[in-house]
């Protein structure tokens, strides 16, 4: 029997495994596949308090060292099913072995949504970047394109006329999703360049992003496009599969929580891009896997009572 129990390893799962282990809570950290989450895939962070340039790859390591050092215990499997409505929490991994806790915490983030185009993989993080606070200030005075219509694509198609000198927004209809006044923001911008009715069939280069292929959905014209960097902004889904119908989430699947992380659930807590919020960077995800370890000290103590 556990304390706690963590679910997911990256920014948010790690800094509540490690305000968890310092509080001295028996705790596992259960991950899928490796640590770090998305920032894995980010060739350098520059946004990150404490480093003025540090890749997603050495921060992890960095924080796996760390929570190690403090002895929390990290498991890599494959949760298969989740009993977490009574007092104590239950989690089922593929290999049916069952771990047991009085609280959780769930911390399993989102996952962007790629393009589907046969060389996105080979350019993810050389070139291909779904976040544009975190990549875009490598892209001073270069050309980029924004994939998508809705306020993400046009937020970082207007963040990133602060670095580039040109942007292309890129979109498979023939208007934008956006709220109305990011949509005068863009069309006002002399940077931003509209390419409409337009999906992205193929990204090219050698060592880097350098061109895109384009196709026109009304006409099945094909062009080509040269651009340094491509951002992808199609949205994301949240890793909630395993606790749909469980605990409660918004619209679009996120969990919510209030300040304190708790989900409706007693003894569940949620923590960093899996939960409804305003903003998801690392250092975001970081607060709420401090705030949710310690409310989930909370809540163990108080059963105690």
């Amino acid at each position: 029997m556990y304390d706690l129990i963590i679910l997911g390893g990256g920014p948010a799962g790690l800094t509540a495994g490690l305000y968890a282990a310092r509080s001295r809570l028996k705790t596992v950290l259960i991950e899928k596949t490796y640590l770090g989450g998305q920032i894995v895939n980010t060739y350098q962070l520059e946004n990150y308090p404490g480093y003025e340039e540090i890749t997603g790859a050495d921060l992890v390591a960095k924080m796996e060292a760390q929570v190690r050092k403090h002895g929390l215990e990290i498991v890599l499997e494959d949760v298969e099913s989740l009993d977490i409505t009574g007092e104590i929490k239950r989690v089922k991994t593929a290999n049916n072995k069952v771990y047991e806790a009085k609280a959780i915490i769930l911390a399993m983030g989102a996952t962007p949504r790629k393009l589907g185009v046969p060389n996105e993989d080979r350019f993810i993080g050389a070139g291909i970047s779904f976040c544009a606070t975190c990549d875009g200030a490598f892209y001073r005075d270069a050309v980029v394109a924004v994939i998508g219509g809705g306020n993400t694509a046009v937020e970082d198609a207007l963040y990133l006329t602060k670095f580039a000198k040109k942007v292309y927004i890129i979109h498979r209809r023939d208007q934008l999703r956006a709220t109305k006044i990011e949509q005068e923001k863009a069309f006002a911008n002399e940077k931003i360049e509209f390419i409409w009715n337009t999906v992205v069939v193929d990204v090219e280069g050698e060592y880097g992003v350098e061109r895109i292929r384009l196709k026109n959905v009304k006409t099945g014209e094909e062009s080509t496009l040269n651009v340094d960097g491509v951002f992808v902004a199609i949205g994301y889904d949240p890793n909630t599969e395993l606790v749909k119908g469980i605990v409660e989430l918004d619209e679009y699947g996120y969990i919510i929580t209030d300040d304190d992380m708790k989900t409706n659930i007693p003894g569940v807590f949620a923590a960093g891009d899996i939960r409804h919020k305003l903003l998801r960077q690392v250092i975001t995800a970081a607060g709420d896997g401090a705030t949710a370890a310690y409310a989930a000290e909370k809540y163990i103590e108080s059963l105690k009572k």
